[in-house]
């Protein structure tokens, strides 16, 4: 007996190769059996008389693919092709027996044709690489082979005594074939491309706790399954629900984006119980208009559909953050325990986007919510109900984080994200470039693939946004209903004056343009030598002190905002306008009043205040950034009182003609109104749903709706017999419908009571079937009974018109369809837009540079739903149609920006199949083709990087940029380019999703054209030349990064050659994207290179 080292020319292969000839038998028996062995031996295994295989009991893992030694061998791409050329040798000349269990040590036989044993070898020999000494082995193994005839006899019997004892009835031998055949199966087949792209989801989701697993999640033991409010959620919201505990378990925040209409409300109502049925103490923050919203959910009414689920959680107004006493609702805030809260619910939680500048010395809303509530006193999770629009301010989302993370920059570091602060400010710096694209470059795809993959996973990690068509497409419609069709608009262009005697909007406009508004910018008037006092007291410090904005600038934008004010007014309601110039015309007298009494004020050292404006739309985001107090104090000795007083006179004089014009035109002569109280009698009259005379009227002011309803709530109640009512957040709320309170739930009970669930004893206080309204309801309220709603002015942003449509265009709607009816100024859309442009003039506003942080720069605004190009195409598509939030083309919305769509791809697979993925072997691919264009033909690749350091992005990518390492995807052309390299995942995971939707089946066609070219899939040389592109393009993009981290803050990442080649990266999976069959020259892609 000899040793056998099994490494360099001493090896078993070496051993048994030159006995494996034509006439000769091979037995062996084997702890393993590798493809790659079998690899090595094909053409002398085919040779052989017979062989004998002894197998390890069922159940044990066989290696079929190899150990980490073959990895350059699983590469070449054959697996398939060799698992199908084994299972056709296994059904030849073999026979396989079984061991009761499994087998220590493996011996291989070589007899010659007349059965004498030639060659012996035993001991750590295997059916292996390894064991054939082709791969390193284990230096600790001990390997012998026979040197005689006496010894190689000695030893065969031995083996023939185990083939003796092992069933070998035919119907044992069969299944133990059948159990090597079975095994080989799965890496011989073609693969459905869902099932590849499903496995490629879960390499890169599945080991990252990010399944959406509801046992895992939802502890059951809190009865939560048992409670009223988790019976009424329809599937796609318990998803949301589970994801949102996930999120507020793991990360310390979650933030629920779901389109308008989807029922966040509910979900978060979900998610409060939870908490509340394991004791923890929940805070709701509620913008003042939606309180009662809130505060009906946890009261014992019979209104209260929720009512058994016994809520406790406290509610307060955004604006209660300010105050240090007083009452909100039954609450002291003068003894509020703010650290004591366990989970905080922050409804419309963009209202705290914006970290705003304080005045010096003082604390915001911001700062005191990250203190008080999340900083202080019991670790706080925080869940926030958000809009779905991403504005141009990606910080504003970085901010909302923040109350996650408590403020730790690091917070997320082991999820791969080392700083939410530089993630989201790269994201910014692309996001700046992105809209400075041509408008037809700018879409939302083109947004995508310019984003880093970390700030795809940042958003993954902390936010569910889910958009209507997800919910269509992932989840049906059979549970919750269909949405209503949404009919094309109805556009009304409408004259102000029945007589005509009012002057066009073009002249009145000039006339607007025209006015000082000096009583609102006493600033304006300080003398030169006096400014820098007022500067000092006054400014808003920004960037820490770097620069101040000065309150000089602020009143001058507050002017342009006014002036805007007043048209937008004129545009709403001639009523309307008149009261403002009435308004005006008030405060310009009061102010010349005080100049002409200086001379008693003077005496006194009294100063005059800055004048309340009280007409400009608070809740509106445009006015957000400029209104910052109202008390700002002018002493008159300060200011030049000439030029002041001449300002003055001329605005009393200009005014006062608009207004005797304005005043002429009463509700009797009112063209707008006559129009709209006949839109509202056709509607009754004629409804589009049977039965159903409820019309909702949206306009901007509360001076508006007053008029509206003094006029027509009367006339509907004699002339239709309807009810209607007012609700309004500065003027309260009216109605016609005798008996009832006069609080908002109450009324929208009544104009909704099928989406409210009013209780049928409450059905006797009657219906209203007319809701005129301003804003305050635009926001979280289900008023789904309605069909038809008016926008009597046309809003600023057209997210708030689909907002405002959102109140019925709902899922589960009881209605067929539903109908918008939008009123125009009567002049062309472009000359309307051209009109506001020379109005609002130039505005100084905070915003967001190149940088990534806050900048002062002078532009045309400081929101992009403001630019007007962009205005004037989204307010022509509402022309013609409704249009979703997710479609603003040029807004982006955080549904673009999240990976929920495959997620869910991924949990609904796993729920269909759960075992398919367990069982798919390494490099396992599938073949398709495309019939889409920006798709080009290629091999998709998904790989693993191996060794030390895998769990890291390569040398230079900085783990921060690229959270998914060790994984990595790829997409490589047919030409050997990097169409699309790791960075971007997120395009390349949209490519697969594309490839594999309603491929659940192989594609035999595709299979069928790559066998012919790849023969059977052995000739792989093409593919294996693509995978060396994808690996170049990981390692490459890392060398790049290198080079240019070497001009970046932070040093310098040093190549230290973490990979070098092919065999540091394991292929998980692949997808072949052939040519459609009618593409010229396509007979080679995937297999040998033509021959020249």
């Amino acid at each position: 007996m000899k040793l056998v080292q099994n490494r360099g020319a001493d090896r078993a292969i070496d051993l048994l190769r030159p006995h494996l000839k034509t006439g000769q038998t091979l037995a062996f028996m084997t702890p393993t059996f590798s493809l790659h062995a079998y690899a090595e031996l094909r053409e002398a295994l085919a040779r052989l008389d017979g062989t004998q295989l002894i197998m390890p009991a069922e159940g044990q893992d066989l290696e079929l693919q190899g150990g980490e030694g073959d990895r350059a061998a699983r590469n070449r791409l054959q697996s398939r092709w060799l698992a199908n050329q084994c299972a056709a040798w296994l059904n030849g000349k073999v026979e396989v027996r079984r061991a009761p269990g499994r087998i220590p040590q493996g011996t291989a036989v070589l007899r010659n044709p007349q059965g004498v044993p030639e060659q012996v070898v035993m001991g750590s020999v295997a059916f292996s690489t390894e064991g054939l000494g082709l791969a390193p082995g284990n230096p600790m193994s001990l390997t012998q082979a026979s040197e005689n005839a006496a010894e190689a006899a000695m030893l065969a019997q031995w083996f023939d005594q185990q083939w003796r004892t092992l069933p070998s009835d035919p119907e044992s031998a069969l299944a133990a074939r059948q159990a090597l055949l079975a095994q080989l199966q799965p890496i011989g087949e073609h693969r459905a491309p869902f099932a590849i792209y499903a496995a490629m989801l879960n390499h890169m989701f599945g080991s990252r706790e990010d399944a959406l697993d509801e046992e895992r999640i939802v502890k059951s033991a809190t009865g939560i399954r048992n409670t009223v409010v988790w019976k009424k959620l329809f599937k796609f919201q318990r998803d949301g629900v589970v994801g949102a505990i996930d999120k507020l378990a793991r990360f310390g925040g979650c933030i629920i984006a779901d389109s308008v209409g989807l029922g966040k409300t509910f979900e978060a109502l979900a998610v409060i119980k939870y908490h509340e049925l394991r004791n923890d103490r929940v805070l709701v923050l509620a913008p003042k208009r939606l309180r009662d919203n809130w505060a009906l959910y946890k009261a014992n009414d019979k209104r209260n559909i929720l009512a058994a689920d016994r809520f406790n959680y406290d509610v307060l107004n955004h604006t209660d953050l300010s105050r240090d006493g007083g009452h909100s609702g039954d609450i002291d805030l003068s003894h509020v325990n703010w650290g004591n809260y366990d989970l905080v619910v922050i409804d419309e939680s963009h209202n705290f986007r914006n970290k705003k500048s304080p005045r010096q010395g003082t604390e915001t809303r911001y700062d005191r919510l990250m203190r008080k509530i999340i900083r202080e006193g019991v670790k706080t999770r925080v869940l926030m109900l958000s809009a779905t629009p991403v504005n141009n301010r990606l910080t504003d989302l970085r901010n909302q984080i923040a109350f996650a993370t408590e403020g730790d920059d690091t917070a997320l570091a082991d999820y791969g994200i080392d700083s939410i602060q530089q993630t989201t400010r790269k994201a910014q710096i692309q996001f700046n470039r992105w809209l400075g694209l041509e408008e037809a470059e700018r879409t939302p795809s083109r947004l995508v693939e310019m984003l880093g993959f970390d700030y795809f996973t940042l958003l993954d990690h902390l936010t569910i946004a889910r958009s209507r068509r997800h919910i269509q497409k992932y989840y049906g419609t059979e549970e919750t209903g269909r949405f209503p069709d949404r009919r094309p608009p109805i556009n009304i262009k409408a004259d102000v004056d029945r007589a005509g005697q009012f002057r066009a909007i073009k002249d009145i406009n000039l006339e607007i343009r025209r006015l000082n508004l000096a009583a609102y910018a006493p600033l304006r008037y300080v003398l030169p030598h006096k400014q820098a006092a007022y500067d000092a007291k006054y400014s808003t410090e920004i960037r820490g002190g770097e620069s101040f904005f000065r309150q000089a600038d602020r009143e001058e934008s507050l002017i342009h905002l006014l002036r805007v004010n007043v048209l937008k007014r004129m545009e709403s309601a001639v009523s309307s306008f008149a009261l403002t110039l009435q308004r005006q015309l008030r405060d310009v007298e009061a102010v010349l009043a005080q100049i002409e009494q200086h001379a008693d004020q003077a005496a006194n050292g009294d100063g005059i205040e800055e004048l309340d404006i009280a007409d400009v739309d608070i809740d509106d985001p445009a006015f957000e950034a400029l209104l910052v107090g109202r008390k700002v104090k002018v002493l008159l000795g300060d200011v030049d009182l000439i030029r002041w007083r001449q300002d003055l006179v001329e605005d009393r004089n200009r005014l006062d003609t608009l207004l005797t014009a304005a005043q002429q035109v009463d509700a009797a002569r009112d063209a707008k109104l006559a129009k709209l109280r006949e839109m509202v009698e056709d509607k009754c009259r004629n409804p589009i749903n049977d039965g159903n005379r409820k019309i909702i009227v949206f306009t901007a002011f509360s001076d508006t709706a007053q008029y509206l309803y003094a006029n027509l709530a009367p006339w509907a109640k004699t002339t239709l017999g309807i009810d209607a009512a007012l609700v309004t957040g500065s003027a309260g709320i009216q109605t016609t419908l005798p008996g009832l309170r006069k609080s908002m739930s109450s009324v929208l009970s009544a104009f909704a009571p099928r989406a409210k669930e009013r209780p049928a004893d409450m059905a006797g206080e009657g219906e209203i079937d007319l809701l005129i309204a301003t804003d305050c309801i635009s926001e979280g309220q289900n008023l789904q009974d309605c069909d038809w709603l008016i926008n009597y002015d046309i809003h600023w942003n057209p997210v708030r018109i689909i907002q405002r449509f959102g109140r019925i265009d709902r899922i589960g709607s009881p209605n067929r369809s539903i109908q918008l009816v939008n009123f125009w100024p009567n002049i062309a859309l472009d000359e309307y837009i051209n009109l506001e442009q020379r109005v609002s003039g130039r505005m100084v506003l905070l915003d967001v540079s190149a940088t990534g942080e806050e900048n002062l720069i002078e532009q045309q605004s400081g929101d992009p739903m403001n630019d007007l190009e962009y205005r004037r195409k989204q307010l022509l598509k509402l022309q013609d149609s409704v249009i979703d939030m997710e479609d603003l083309s040029s807004g982006v919305s955080i549904t673009d920006l999240t990976l929920t769509d495959f997620r869910i791809d991924l949990a609904q697979f796993l729920r269909d199949h759960p075992a398919v993925l367990e069982g798919m072997p390494l490099g396992a691919h599938a073949v398709t083709s495309s019939v889409d264009a920006d798709i080009e033909p290629g091999i998709i690749f998904c790989l693993r990087a191996e060794g030390p350091g895998a769990s890291k992005a390569p040398a230079g990518a900085g783990s921060g940029d690229y959270p998914l390492a060790p994984i990595y995807l790829a997409h490589v052309g047919d030409d050997g380019t990097t169409v699309l390299a790791y960075p971007q995942a997120k395009r390349i995971l949209d490519r697969l999703k594309r490839l594999a939707l309603g491929r659940e089946l192989p594609d035999l066609g595709a299979s069928s054209r790559h066998d012919k070219l790849t023969r059977q899939g052995e000739d792989m040389r093409h593919a294996q030349k693509l995978l060396a592109s994808a690996v170049a393009s990981v390692v490459g993009k890392a060398e790049e990064r290198a080079v240019a981290s070497l001009f970046s803050p932070g040093g310098t990442h040093a190549m230290k050659g973490e990979f070098a080649g092919a065999g540091d990266f394991e292929v998980l999976a692949f997808m072949v994207v052939l040519p459609t069959q009618n593409t010229k020259g396509a007979t080679h892609e995937h297999g040998a290179q033509p021959t020249p």
